[in-house]
């Protein structure tokens, strides 16, 4: 099946409200609308809205839309194509054998899918390895976290062994160099020269000559890893002696690794090692646990935000399956943007040391921005909640996490730590230091209420604090980056339009009717065509001439019969926003009186132009001097009034109006 026709068949079958619904909570908002948060911009407000009837999405916040597939392109953050075929999979649908638009498409998609099973093969390895002899060590270390075995094989769990050359060896059995190198799973020497530049990779880092894998000495009995096709001596494994916990997608796909070191000499590397970015890996887009995580997050509505993988799983192996943690890296906005598609309500448990409280301040601070109800839970000092939960149990984790604070009660009190809040200058200090804070809150009525709450905890005469907020929010609306401003069409303009699109294909126009003929149609209810009506007022007429709506009814009126979809008319990015927005609000009926109450407003609408330019002219000096002309314009003028003054009369005032060159 050709590409174009497989798409049509998915785009036919796919209910986008159901599709959409499986990333961001909808309710029903009118006959044909439903509502929803905005997963693409921050919102307490629900500005995003979904047709069900034509099938797209529109959000009245930040201005984007589109239909099913662009919504899972944008949100899943992957090509066109993949979104066709990750609805076609959500569907049931069979999907056809891939085709690419050209050879560099062809050849990035095969790499990925390439880098994908690479990272699969090399869980499985490490899984194996772990069982064996030489995994004895990382077993132990396991057990004495407490994870058992149904923890370690629940999240594939392995053992990166002391070998720079067993897991290179067996994935060259089914893999090109490029792809070792492109896996993160692999570094390689500094000095490769010409060839390794050939390849057109940039190598890692070079690593100290000492950590550098020695010779190893090969049995006969090594099976298929001595018998396997020689890669690359330079190559060699990134993770050795170490314990490897996978890292996957929200689909479930292992994308990458971190791996925890056995070693305890000064030769060991860091403690934990993470895989580099790659084609299928950005860190900072990547929440751990989220693909086992997001079905609890989403049934009781709220995400345990961790920040080691080892808390993760502790946490989740104790019947909290809704936890989560950053991987690698500290949070990021589009992990909250992530986190935001399943749960607006987050309790963050970060260790509570010095760098961990830091943390936890900067994750709030972003979670804030995104509009999260936030909560903190500080653990006694000294206790991580892998340890936590080891020596006190899950009950006791349990009873922690009921008792967690709301995110500024938790920020008072470490001002009110921080600062002798007695004395002036540490009420100063504790205002300045909370202030920053405040200003991340986007609604002006919590802040208000935040301020009250803190001049009464911090002892602080609350005129004085609310001076101080009016001062944040002025900040904060000057450094705002708000959304280029759309044209605003009148509800005259956004009935006709509403008409003009109501035909699923827009016919030729009828001949060439009177003015008074047109008029005469919209008041024949048998024969009433609001598509019809629509397209003779604006062509014969050229209603739209000079308004808000001008360049995208001239798009629909070109739009060729074959563009059957009527958010797939050709036109600009802000008129394709603008004609979401009218079609979102087609609450009321198009009757016939609405529409011919629609034209007249905006003939009235071009007379007033008219008149106010002829008023113009009639102020210019010199026009005085002409007195053939000032009679002309003084008797344009009061025909002008006189068909404002008189609804009949505004069709033949809109005669000479639109298109009255000489006086223009």
């Amino acid at each position: 099946m050709p590409a174009e026709d497989f798409k049509e068949t998915v785009k036919q079958q796919a209910d986008i409200v159901r599709i959409i619904g499986d990333y961001i909570k909808l309710k029903k908002a009118g006959a044909q609308n439903y509502a929803g948060l905005c997963p693409f911009h921050g919102e307490k407000t629900a500005s995003f809205s979904v047709h069900a009837t034509r099938q797209f999405y529109h959000c009245f916040g930040c201005g984007v839309s589109g239909d099913v597939f662009s919504f899972v392109q944008k949100i899943e953050n992957i090509t066109f194509p993949e979104a066709v075929r990750l609805v076609a999979q959500k569907l049931g649908i069979p999907l056809p054998k891939a085709t690419y638009s050209s050879p560099s498409e062809a050849r990035d998609a095969k790499l990925r899918a390439q880098l994908l099973d690479a990272q699969e093969r090399a869980a499985a390895f490490f899984q194996e390895r772990l069982k064996r002899p030489e995994g004895a060590r990382a077993r132990e270390y396991l057990a004495g976290r407490g994870l058992d075995a149904d923890a370690i094989a629940g999240f594939r769990i392995g053992y990166g062994p002391d070998s720079g050359f067993l897991l290179r060896d067996r994935l060259a059995s089914e893999f090109s160099e490029e792809v070792l190198r492109e896996s993160g799973l692999f570094s390689w020497k500094q000095e490769d020269g010409p060839r390794a530049s050939g390849s057109g990779l940039r190598p890692d880092r070079s690593e100290p000559a000492e950590d550098l894998p020695k010779p190893e000495s090969r049995s006969p009995m090594a099976g298929a890893e001595a018998r396997s096709p020689k890669p690359d001596a330079r190559i060699y494994s990134k993770f050795r002696n170490r314990v490897m916990f996978p890292i996957a997608n929200d689909a479930g796909r292992i994308i990458a690794f971190t791996g925890r070191t056995l070693a305890i000499d000064e030769k060991a590397g860091p403690k934990y090692l993470n895989s580099p970015e790659t084609g299928i890996y950005s860190k900072g887009r990547v929440l751990f646990n989220l693909d086992k995580a997001r079905e609890a997050i989403r049934k009781l509505d709220y995400a345990i935000l961790v920040e080691g993988q080892m808390d993760c799983i502790s946490v989740y192996a104790a019947g909290f399956h809704n936890v989560i943690a950053s991987s690698g890296t500290a949070f990021t906005e589009i992990q909250a943007k992530l986190l935001g598609r399943f749960s607006k309500n987050a309790v963050v448990n970060f260790d509570p040391d010095t760098a961990g409280a830091k943390a936890t301040e900067r994750t709030l601070g972003l979670l804030v921005e995104e509009e999260f109800q936030i909560k903190v839970l500080t653990l006694e000092p000294g206790f991580d909640p892998d340890l936590f939960i080891r020596r006190k149990g899950k009950d006791a984790y349990g009873e922690a996490l009921r008792g967690s604070q709301k995110y500024f009660d938790y920020l008072i009190d470490r001002a009110r730590s921080h600062f002798p809040v007695r004395s002036p200058e540490g009420k100063v200090k504790a205002v300045n230091y909370l202030l920053p804070h405040i200003q991340r809150v986007p609604s002006r009525i919590v802040r208000d209420e935040l301020g009250q709450e803190i001049a009464q905890k911090l002892g602080i005469d609350s005129a004085v604090l609310r001076q101080e907020l009016r001062h944040v929010a002025a900040t904060r609306s000057a450094a705002a980056v708000k959304a280029p401003a759309e044209a605003q069409a009148t509800d005259a303009e956004r009935i006709l339009v509403r008409a003009l699109t109501s035909a699923r294909q827009m016919q030729p126009a009828a001949g060439h009717l009177s003015a008074r003929d047109g008029a005469r149609d919209f008041i024949k209810e048998e024969e009433f065509d609001p598509a019809r009506q629509a397209q003779y007022a604006f062509q014969s007429e050229g209603l739209h001439r000079g308004l808000a709506t001008e360049s995208l009814v001239d798009a629909l009126l070109n739009a060729g019969a074959e563009v059957a979809d009527v958010m797939e008319v050709p036109c600009s990015e802000s008129e394709r926003r603008m004609l979401a927005s009218i079609l979102l609000k087609e609450d009321e009926e198009l009757s016939a009186e609405r529409l011919e109450g629609a034209v007249r407003a905006l003939r009235r609408i071009h007379l007033r132009r008219r008149l106010e330019q002829v008023q113009r002219e009639l102020n210019n000096p010199g026009v005085g001097d002409d007195k053939v002309l000032r009679n002309e314009l003084l008797f344009e003028k009061d025909r002008l009034s006189r068909a404002l003054r008189d609804p009949s009369l505004a069709e033949d005032g809109l005669r000479t109006a639109p298109g009255n060159k000489k006086s223009a």
